[in-house]
């Protein structure tokens, strides 16, 4: 089905089942423990053998031997697994670095072996007797140092509208920093799991991964062998955030280790090699200039972002969000990669937004500031419904001003102290601070699969994966709408290579592009239903369990016979995203209190208004929003990935270091989803909703902050080392 003009009427609007806020369907299996993820399929790979990655122990440089006499006698050892005996290996597009390095050493922690044995304590045991030694090459770790080095820096992409320079130096009011984000950690529980076994050529991946086609396709490159030799298996992932989406180190090493041993090979990647084995969220520095009239109409933005790389690697694309966000006739926006020799960067949950905004969406408080403004009206004095680009764009849905309205009545803002420092409770100072969420909706073709059989029961057959975010539950809800059968009558089948190719859980795509692809597949299963039933599908309805046309209905139970009726189709989208700016908008609103006298900060109540499309599943998306709106408090607050800058690794690479928020930090959380639909987006008029979550929390709460002390900090995270020198003095309260 190509979707290449704006939705109609169409069965969804009934919102029988769609839009409704149903329990997760494959909630029962995850509470009771017997959703079986990646590392335990026992049922499926019995008798397998365990591996253990061994990761390099520099960060730059080349393997001159490897001893490897000690662990080959240690109990238990079936196989040791390096560059040397693994066979030729290919580079997936999607990797930067090799995912087994050597000679060549890429980064810390690039896995250069895997032992395999009998037990996972005697692979662990082994893999500690391995003896390398390194050749050490110097490297470049500090991405400030690196962005003062011509040498080390590329221009990526530049994007310059009128006359940026003059306009800004003409601005009656002006604003000149620079913030910086630190790199941050995905921290998901489940860790890089992987279960492989062969079966003569053909190899069975059971793994945790956000897009099965992806990765199936990497793992056929990186192997050297057909496409079709290669199945993944993926149906539950406990958490990726963007750091499952490709290809790692575990499913190429359990494949190669099943091979090695001629058996299943599981390998879950150790905690403390997974911030500098895999991707991570790269850091920035980011300079914004914001130029004004004194009644607060932008007339200059400028936004340029720093950030590094291993080479071949892109940059964090921070300034994305400025090229759409607000008006302003003269623009310069740029991004600049710096090589770095430290783990890659790659995609972390909203990337290039949730790091724009975050000093974005300071400057504008700032600006705000300057120029005597409430920072929300200032906001909406800069409004824009077309692309500022191309005014003949026109965006297909647009309500960030609504958000910011409602927001401001729910949350109290009239009530907020315009000068800093004015407000506190006993030891408590009192901020209120806020911030425009902006988060692109993007679309790629997604397919499906669906059959009715003659119980009347419907199975939906999609490779989608469900990362936490309840795809099981909304593509139930788009077939059981479609077809007019309640929902248990609804049987979803996810994550498995062999069913049709879909969008994948990504970029904020999945819920609204899988969704659409099973709304594709249904179209066509009711044309060979009413075929069947020998009546005009344009003229039938589904309901109750029925077909109903011409006066007569007939039960859908009986209608497959022995064979069930199966339909497939991919929906495939055309011009309409080229021809209207696809955008998703929110407010986020935050009140903190900040100790007077240790300068410690707590999160006391949070809100987001959220424009997205049509919401499939108002408890899952809220459930969405509020973790998304978690993480942006731990940007804010605390997540850091600690550089030895002498030895180029993340020092804080596990869970003990690395602080992400826990209940104790996180308020009750308050969501609010406007009424839209998006008829540009696709038959479902629905748009991406969990990474707009996280879209400017952070600045919220560093606003907030700001409100409260008075004390601007534009380095993140905020922590209290940055607020206690510059406190308001402490008196009686």
């Amino acid at each position: 089905m190509r979707f290449d003009t704006p939705a109609t009427t169409n069965p969804i609007d009934q919102l029988k089942v769609v839009g409704k806020p149903v329990d997760r369907i494959d909630g029962p299996l995850k509470t009771t423990g017997t959703a079986r993820y990646a590392y335990e399929r026992q049922d499926v790979a019995p008798h397998a053998a365990y591996g253990y990655i061994v990761g390099a122990d520099v960060a730059k440089g080349r393997i001159a031997a490897i001893d490897q006499a000690r662990a080959k006698a240690a109990p238990g050892v079936l196989a040791i697994v390096t560059a040397d005996n693994a066979g030729k290996l290919g580079k997936g597009s999607y990797n930067t670095a090799r995912l087994l390095g050597g000679p060549n050493v890429e980064h810390y922690h690039q896995a250069i072996a895997l032992v395999v044995a009998e037990s996972f304590e005697q692979a662990r045991a082994a893999a500690h007797l391995l003896k390398v030694q390194y050749t050490h090459a110097d490297g470049v770790y500090d991405l400030a140092d690196a962005r003062a080095a011509t040498d080390r820096k590329t221009i990526d992409r530049n994007s310059a509208i009128g006359d940026f320079p003059g306009a800004f130096a003409k601005s009656e009011v002006q604003l000149d920093a620079t913030y910086s984000t630190p790199d941050h950690s995905h921290a998901m529980m489940e860790p890089f799991a992987t279960t492989a076994a062969w079966s003569g050529d053909k190899l069975t991946i059971w793994t945790s991964n956000q897009m099965i086609e992806w990765n199936a396709s990497e793992l056929a490159t990186t192997l050297g062998i057909g496409r079709d030799k290669v199945h993944v298996v993926s149906p539950y992932v406990g958490g990726g955030f963007g750091a499952k989406l490709f290809l790692r180190a575990d499913a190429l090493l359990a494949a190669l280790g099943a091979r090695a041993v001629k058996r299943p090979v599981k390998v879950a990647m150790q905690r403390p090699l997974m911030a500098n084995n895999s991707t991570h969220r790269p850091a920035t520095i980011q300079r914004i200039r914001l130029g004004a009239t004194k009644a607060g109409k932008l007339t200059a933005i400028g936004h340029e972002s720093w950030s590094g790389n291993l080479v071949g690697g892109k940059p964090e694309n921070a300034v994305q969000q400025t090229l759409w966000l607000y008006a302003g006739e003269n623009r310069l926006t740029g991004t600049r990669l710096a090589t770095l020799d430290l783990p890659e960067g790659n995609a972390m949950r909203a990337p290039g937004e949730a790091p724009g905004l975050m000093a974005l969406e300071i400057a504008m408080d700032e600006l705000a500031e300057k120029l005597g403004m409430d920072p929300l009206e200032l906001r909406v004095i800069n409004d824009t419904q077309v692309d500022p680009a191309k005014p003949e764009r026109k965006f297909s849905q647009r309500q960030l001003v609504e958000c910011m309205r409602v927001g401001a009545e729910r949350f109290g803002w009239a009530q907020r102290s315009t000068k800093p420092a004015q407000r506190r409770e006993g030891r408590w100072w009192i901020g209120t601070g806020m911030a425009a969420a902006f988060r692109n909706n993007q679309v790629t073709k997604s397919g499906a699969r669906v059959a009715l059989d003659r119980q009347g029961l419907v199975t939906v057959e999609t490779d989608m994966t469900d990362i936490g975010t309840g795809s099981y539950t909304i593509i139930a809800q788009t077939a059981a709408e479609m077809m007019g059968v309640p929902l248990e009558r609804v049987v979803v089948r996810l994550g498995d290579s062999t069913f049709p190719v879909s969008a994948g859980s990504g970029g904020q795509w999945g819920a609204n592009c899988s969704t659409a692809g099973v709304y594709a597949a249904c179209v066509k299963l009711r044309e060979a239903v009413a075929a069947r039933v020998g009546v005009d599908v344009s003229g039938a309805s589904f309901s109750d369990g029925l077909v109903t046309a011409g006066g007569r209905s007939v039960p859908l139970a009986g209608l497959a016979g022995d064979t069930p009726i199966v339909a497939e189709d991919t929906i495939e989208f055309a011009e309409l995203n080229k021809r209207f700016q696809q955008s998703t908008f929110g407010a986020h609103f935050v009140e903190v209190a900040v100790d007077a006298y240790t300068a410690e900060v707590r999160v006391r109540r949070m809100l987001a208004v959220c424009a997205s499309g049509r919401i499939l599943n108002p408890k899952s998306a809220r459930s969405q929003v509020i973790g998304a709106m978690t993480m942006g408090v731990g940007a804010a607050l605390m997540e850091e990935l600690a550089i030895d800058k002498r030895l180029g690794f993340f020092v804080n690479h596990d869970l003990a270091g690395y602080e992400v928020p826990v209940h104790a930090d996180i308020p009750h959380q308050e969501v609010v989803f406007m009424d839209e639909t998006d008829a540009i987006s696709s038959p479902m008029k629905a748009k991406g909703v969990g990474e707009l979550g996280i879209c400017g929390v952070a600045a919220a709460v560093a606003n907030a902050i700001y409100n409260a002390t008075g004390v601007r900090v534009r380095d993140y995270p905020v922590t209290l080392d940055k607020l206690i020198g510059k406190m308001p003095p402490v008196t009686s309260a």
